[in-house]
């Protein structure tokens, strides 16, 4: 089988005539049922667009279009127990690679199972798919055993065996020499789990969620509040201390935590105590006199502390809904801008492959830069990471119709634009079209970059060689192929549900930190199967005859009335190079029928068979509205469609999600 899956890729990259067609076919699929749950991309004043900038889009549209189902298909392969690498593997269970030596990666870590899986429930719980919610399930039942297992890192009954990072694919434990612990992993695999109860719960299983899914979450977060103050290993596995990515992964499980407790009638006090002292921990790894966050505190080993670990920690920390809130490191606040423009520089000049490359271009982005593992090379998920955060970082200032640059961002900004000062420049001004438009080139660099030193075959290794950008370390690195994804998904302006719930409580600093925690409580969490037919937006049953039902709860569950709906619009309307397509309507969110506030559709998905513009927008549940479409052009002129007024009646349902194809007249 692993044979074959390669063959058949090799297959058809050697053979272009072939690939096109089915990849373009493939892709038009995926793209047709992934559905962004907040508004979409797309490129402001497309005239100031230098041609360079529109050649690089188009060139990594293509790549994207082809190497995506790719990269679907070798994570998947890359996780038990019938992934086509994943041979011996118990289902459910995710190999970081299938290398066996040099380097030898057939382990499970708890952090890139985490990680990875968190993309595929963002990607689940955008598009259904029953194949994907299987894996999830699968995945969920693994961890509940992991748990259960002793290891050199302690037991469940304190909660010590949790902070083990690794293990053998067969779910025994890893007793050689290693860092341990690493107190990342709870706290992810928590927010995972999170992710699919809020779907379950969405679509009326919360039986499901509170009797299956979190008694395991409960655990991971009692092992969080207990530890978070404990030094240990960061996520690179070498540096014994407090490590930035791990902070802001536990602020989140925390936070996130707490609002699903509330959700499934339980209160989770602990997590409410100590997530405000871990945010402001947090802070302390912030140095203004640097311009960066430091990606490691409380060590002395001598490095920089310039790290991408600091831009995976705000990529897996982003909220729309928080705007470019800088406590969280939010990736268009300005201390994760200002730290994106150190770290990425950091590479610049130590990198035979960056030679030349000015600043304010995307350039090759490895670990850090006093890296030694492999002789330091560049990673593809650090360049990818690279990219997504600037992609989160559009996604917010379009929705926000601004961006701000402070004397904190300045620099990042000045390398894009060296004329642009301090300040908010709404979306109608040249300033933010300029900035915009930029920041999009920059972004869509790093990825191009990736598919400039992948695998000829769409492989992603571990690293790529600092010389000659040879894929080196492990092949198909799973955790590779998982920030492709989400990298090309924030392309799209496909985002994950928020996980801060009241902004204020998720951002609000003490005045003073404390070293608070709480000692948890841990119990086994027995999971063997899920229920049957647990799909979108209908009344699910927590009973089966192999599922054990959680005692004082009801044996079914109704669905809550959903309050806000976020509506895909779908436009087919053939357009010529600088010409935007937007939506104006009779209501606040689509402008009050003011052609200088209508939302942007993105054309990320456009081909000249199939020229389709698209956005979401979040509207009231049974709201009555009217809109049209309008088109404008590189001079500014607007075009409207033809009369009447459009007309839509938002779904008042469980579903939170609703699409509204129309084509232009």
């Amino acid at each position: 089988m692993d044979v074959l899956q390669n063959t058949n890729l090799e297959f058809l990259t050697g053979n272009s005539s072939l690939i096109q067609p089915i990849m373009q076919g493939i892709t038009s699929l995926f793209l047709l049922g992934s559905i962004a749950f907040q508004t979409i991309l797309g490129l402001p004043g497309a005239s100031n667009v230098r041609r360079e900038g529109h050649l690089l889009k188009r060139a990594v549209d293509d790549y994207i279009a082809t190497e995506e189902p790719i990269a679907l298909a070798q994570l998947l392969c890359n996780i038990g127990s019938s992934g086509c690498h994943a041979s011996g593997a118990s289902s459910g269970v995710v190999i970081a690679s299938p290398s066996t030596a040099e380097p030898d990666y057939l382990y499970t870590w708890s952090r890139d199972a985490a990680l990875v899986f968190k993309a595929i429930v963002d990607r689940f719980a955008n598009s259904y798919d029953a194949s994907l919610q299987t894996e999830i399930q699968n995945y969920i039942i693994a961890q509940a055993k992991l748990q259960t297992v002793s290891n050199p890192s302690g037991s469940l009954s304190d909660g010590t065996g949790l902070g083990e990072p690794k293990y053998n694919i067969d779910l025994t434990a890893f007793t050689g020499a290693w860092g341990r612990p690493q107190r990342d992993g709870p706290a992810l695999r928590a927010i995972a789990m999170i992710g699919y109860s809020k779907w379950l719960v969405a679509n009326g299983y919360t039986s499901t969620a509170t009797g299956t899914v979190w008694p395991i979450i409960r655990n991971d977060l009692a092992y969080v509040a207990q530890y978070w103050n404990q030094t240990g290993f960061d996520l690179w596995e070498e540096v014994q201390g407090s490590s930035f990515f791990t902070v802001a992964a536990q602020h989140r499980a925390l936070v996130e935590g707490s609002a699903l407790a509330t959700t499934l009638g339980t209160t989770l006090p602990a997590a409410d105590a100590v997530a405000p002292q871990v945010l402001c921990f947090l802070q302390t790894f912030w140095s203004s006199s640097g311009g960066y966050a430091l990606a490691n505190i409380n060590v002395n080993n001598g490095r920089t502390a310039k790290d991408a670990n600091v831009i995976l920690g705000s990529i897996h920390s982003f909220d729309p809904a928080l705007g470019c809130d800088a406590a969280t490191f939010q990736p268009c606040s300005d201390r994760a801008l200002s730290s994106h423009k150190v770290i990425v520089d950091s590479f610049r000049s130590i990198y035979t492959i960056n030679s030349g490359i000015a600043a304010g271009s995307a350039v090759a982005v490895g670990r850090y830069p006093e890296d030694t593992y492999y002789n330091g090379n560049p990673w593809y998920l650090n360049t990818l990471a690279a990219a997504e955060q600037l992609y989160d970082a559009l996604y917010v200032w379009q929705s926000q119709g601004s961006i701000t640059v402070t004397s904190t961002s300045l620099a990042f900004f000045k390398d894009l634009s060296s004329s642009v000062t301090a300040g908010t420049y709404a979306s109608g001004s040249d300033t933010y079209t300029t900035l915009y438009n930029a920041v999009f080139s920059y972004a869509d660099g790093f990825v191009n970059i990736v598919s400039q030193y992948a695998a000829s075959n769409g492989s992603l290794a571990e690293q790529y060689d600092r010389n000659s950008g040879t894929p080196l370390s492990a092949r198909d690195l799973t955790w590779s192929y998982a920030s492709f994804l989400t990298a090309a998904a924030r392309r799209a302006g496909v985002v994950p549900a928020g996980w801060a719930g009241t902004a204020s409580k998720a951002t609000s600093v003490p005045a003073v930190c404390a070293a608070t925690s709480q000692v948890g409580t841990y119990s086994t969490a027995t999971v063997s199967s899920f229920p049957a037919s647990q799909t979108p937006g209908t009344t699910g049953s927590a009973t089966t005859a192999t599922f054990t039902k959680p005692t004082a709860t009801t044996t079914t569950a109704s669905c809550t009335t959903a309050t806000a709906v976020a509506v895909t619009f779908n436009e087919l309307k053939t357009t010529t190079f600088g010409q935007t397509v937007k939506i104006v309507g009779n209501v606040a969110a689509l402008g009050s029928w003011d052609v200088t506030k209508a939302v942007a559709l993105s054309a990320s998905s456009y081909t000249s068979s199939n020229p389709l513009w698209t956005a979401t927008i979040t509207l009231p549940a049974g709201q009555a509205i009217e809109y049209k479409y309008i088109v404008v052009n590189t001079d500014g002129s607007v075009n409207w469609e033809a009369d009447p007024n459009r007309s839509y009646t938002v779904s008042k349902t469980c579903a939170t999600t609703a699409v509204k194809s129309d084509t232009w007249r």
